[in-house]
């Protein structure tokens, strides 16, 4: 079981999907503006750590995010990237094109106009997944006419997979029973400090057979820093999780292992895990991410983690 323990489970995707992907929220500005300068930086560090798959969607950024993966991906030296895209919500320009309202649209002509803009942003034909974003409780106006949507925009080959993507699991888990998806990503769920998933979504997509996608393993940056003053899940982090993370990394830190190294490829201990996307600012954390990544992880380490909460046991065998 040295370093990650994937086995993955058969796909019902049409493509492999990259192990390590980047979650593009940071490069739209996300808590802190990015330089068109730094986004370069950041891409181009993905290249020479051969990182080609990106995850973006409208609101990060109001756009940005798509834009900039068009306009610097190719310079970068990644020609032929995989990108997961997002639909549900459209971008509405303030005055004098100052970026405006997000609101959502689950109608197939809000589904076919997002992903249009979506592609044209990225400079892109088509893109290979697109996901339905945040659709938690919006399941009647997904069933009628979002979820069709999708399917068409598939069969024409706008799009090569669906899914939903989303940060909760329970409504998730609802919608992958329903619905013929290929793939599902769930953000802040499925972390060394939140095992939320594990107990009706990953069962559910190893049945199924629908990839699953995780983000949010660092949670929001609390588990590659653990210090006051960090994040977690996107606000300033509690004392509780400030110090189940601190002991995290002791543990950690006894085997000589990276905290984020154990964050980044915990959730491929669980067979239904095909992917791991996570968020970079600077171009020093791609580069310190690509690393995590692979570092070596003995078993000891892992069922060390499993004695104290973090690792649920049964993913050990």
């Amino acid at each position: 079981m040295t370093g990650s323990a994937a086995h993955g489970a058969p796909s019902r995707l049409p493509f492999d999907l990259p192990r390590l992907g980047i979650g593009t929220a940071p490069l739209g500005g996300l808590f802190q503006e990015v330089t068109d300068q730094d986004a370069a930086a950041t891409l181009g560090a993905a290249a020479r750590a051969g990182i080609t798959y990106f995850d973006t969607a409208p609101r990060y950024g109001h756009g940005l995010a798509e834009e900039r993966l068009g306009r610097l991906l190719p310079p970068a030296g990644i020609i032929e990237p995989v990108i997961s895209a997002k639909t549900g919500w459209l971008l509405r320009p303030g005055p004098d094109g100052a970026p405006g309202d997000v609101v959502t649209d689950w109608t197939e002509r809000g589904i076919r106009t997002s992903l249009e803009s979506s592609l044209t942003r990225p400079r892109r034909s088509s893109v290979d997944v697109l996901y339905l974003h945040d659709a938690d409780d919006h399941a009647e106006v997904v069933r009628r006419t979002a979820c069709p949507a999708v399917r068409r925009l598939r069969d024409e080959g706008l799009v090569r997979a669906i899914g939903f993507g989303m940060n909760h699991s329970g409504p998730l888990a609802s919608y992958v029973a329903e619905f013929d998806v290929d793939v599902a990503l769930i953000a802040g769920r499925f972390s060394l400090l939140d095992h939320d998933a594990l107990t009706t979504l990953l069962p559910l997509c190893v049945k199924t057979g629908t990839a699953v996608v995780v983000g949010g393993v660092l949670s929001t940056g609390l588990l590659a820093a653990p210090f006051p003053g960090a994040m977690f899940n996107y606000r300033p982090v509690p004392a509780e999780a400030l110090a189940r993370a601190q002991r995290c990394r002791a543990l950690c830190a006894e085997f000589e292992v990276p905290l984020a190294a154990a964050a980044i490829q915990f959730p491929f201990l669980h067979p239904a895990v095909t992917s791991v996307v996570v968020g970079c600012r600077p171009a020093t954390e791609v580069t310190a991410n690509a690393a995590a990544s692979r570092f070596p992880i003995p078993d000891e380490l892992w069922h060390r983690l499993a004695a104290a909460g973090f690792v649920p046991p049964q993913l050990l065998g």
